[in-house]
């Protein structure tokens, strides 16, 4: 059997950019299965507002920016308070690329692999530790891109970051050596602000080329994002892509 058993409902779920689009519905879908979740995002939403409200004893939220580690700490620490020990972290917080390679400033790229990459990878090692030290078998499910294995132009930034977490996937999927799952799912474009920058000329062509045919929907995503946290399986250091077979 597996050492990973289904998960009782008293499970907390670490949410990073739940405030709104696929984080919003990967909090929903948790509470939906009876899992406690903590997210946060730099903005509160108020759609996050009423989930919290709805569910006061088993969500906990917070405005924390993930670049901060130190308001990222505060923000772990208040949820094992409130709701327990976290044994699953969600990193679904990043930001997008609007601009070609030759047009985007040093600032811009630093900005987008500080928050996309340095980022998760520090609150993924300030949770393992703790995971570690209360010897839990946790879940670390990263949202990575489509954009990680194919490439678009005016995302490079942020395609090098989405492949730098796939990368980091793997690696610690085998250096935590079974302690705990570590796998990222690779959703395709969504129709979101961070899809924009295409243009509808390259969406519509994605799109066509999309066996589905149509751009990627969350609520594709967080079944199998529910599966990685809850679900006994043996699935360790791997990405799913979930894009329609677009990408094939």
């Amino acid at each position: 059997m597996s050492d990973f058993p289904l998960v009782p409902p008293s499970t907390v779920v670490l949410v990073s950019g739940g405030s709104r689009g696929l984080g919003l519905a990967i909090v929903t879908d948790l509470l939906d299965a009876g899992v406690r979740v903590a997210a946060f995002a730099r903005t509160v939403t108020p759609e996050l507002e009423k989930l919290a409200a709805a569910h006061p004893d088993r969500v906990h939220v917070g405005a924390v920016d993930v670049t901060d580690p130190a308001a990222a700490q505060a923000f772990v620490r208040e949820v094992e308070q409130r709701l327990g020990p976290i044994d699953g972290v969600v990193n679904n917080a990043a930001v997008g690329q609007d601009s070609l390679h030759v047009h985007t400033s040093t600032g811009d790229i630093a900005r987008i692999i500080e928050t996309n990459l340095t980022a998760p990878l520090q609150l993924t090692r300030l949770v393992i530790r703790r995971m570690l030290g209360k010897g839990l078998r946790g879940r670390i499910v990263n949202i990575t891109s489509i954009c990680a294995q194919r490439g678009f132009p005016g995302l490079v930034a942020y395609s090098a970051t989405k492949g730098g977490m796939d990368a980091a996937t793997r690696s610690l999927a085998r250096e935590l050596g079974g302690r705990m799952l570590v796998n990222a799912v690779a959703p395709g474009f969504f129709a979101s602000e961070m899809s924009a920058v295409l243009g509808s000329t390259q969406l519509d062509q994605i799109v066509r080329r999309t066996p589905t045919g149509h751009l990627t929907e969350p609520e594709e995503v967080v079944p199998v994002v529910r599966m990685l946290l809850c679900e006994q399986t043996n699935i360790n250091g791997q990405v799913i892509v979930v894009d329609g077979a677009a990408s094939v």
